[in-house]
């Protein structure tokens, strides 16, 4: 018998039940606050679905901070990937697989496809592999494409730990205050060329991070 399939299997099969245990606990021993939450409330009331858009290193408890309709998301087609899809399936997400590196036209053209259905799509435009908080062609090219509003969305915590990867991953602690942000949303414009779209987005995913940190600031404390 070969053990590291195996192995493999047992991960696979047990790691994203206790992950995304861990993720709700992590969660329900946080204060959490909503910022701004009616801007992407207001879209789902007129019945239009949105791509929402955060940077890679918050990823951990967004899952708990997205209270919509239901969502696809955008992963890697890594083994890390496969992980991070089925931990997202505890929590009524779906995947779409894939990423600039592996897998990548495929599942940008199933993005484009569920544009045209009741879902709204997630995506981190830094994933997976950065370069850290720099908006990649994928976000761009999908708003163009659907014609989808982009609303930032940020976390940001009191409490946790950042990881030396490229994203400097946040880990939160619990016992400590956490800031789910929204932005206003960011339209493609007919006829806007695709670079002054992507400095209007990263201008207000950065500026949304910014809000998200200043309302811990309100509170005393300072974000991680």
């Amino acid at each position: 018998m070969r053990i590291k399939p195996l192995i493999d299997r047992l991960i696979l099969g047990l790691a994203p039940a206790l992950a995304a245990g861990i993720i709700r606990l992590l969660h329900f021993f946080t204060r959490i606050e909503f910022l701004d939450e009616e801007v992407l409330r207001a879209s789902w009331e007129r019945g239009e679905h949105v791509i929402l858009a955060f940077w890679h290193d918050q990823l951990l408890l967004m899952a708990l901070g997205y209270r919509g309709p239901g969502s696809k998301i955008l992963i890697s087609a890594s083994k890390d990937g496969e992980l991070i899809a089925r931990t997202m399936g505890h929590f009524g997400q779906g995947a779409v697989r894939g990423s600039s590196h592996r897998g990548g036209k495929a599942a940008f053209k199933a993005l484009v496809a569920l544009g045209a259905e009741p879902f709204d799509l997630v995506i981190t435009p830094d994933g997976p592999k950065g370069p850290r908080h720099q908006i990649k062609d994928g976000v761009v090219h999908l708003a163009r494409l659907t014609g989808r509003p982009v609303i930032p969305m940020a976390f940001a915590c009191s409490r946790g730990h950042r990881f030396a990867s490229w994203d400097r991953f946040l880990f939160p602690y619990p016992f400590g205050r956490g800031v789910y942000a929204f932005g206003e949303a960011v339209t493609f414009a007919r006829g806007e060329e695709p670079e002054a779209f992507r400095f209007r987005l990263s201008e207000a995913m950065q500026a949304n991070n910014v809000k998200a940190a200043t309302r811990l600031e309100d509170h005393g404390v300072s974000a991680v």
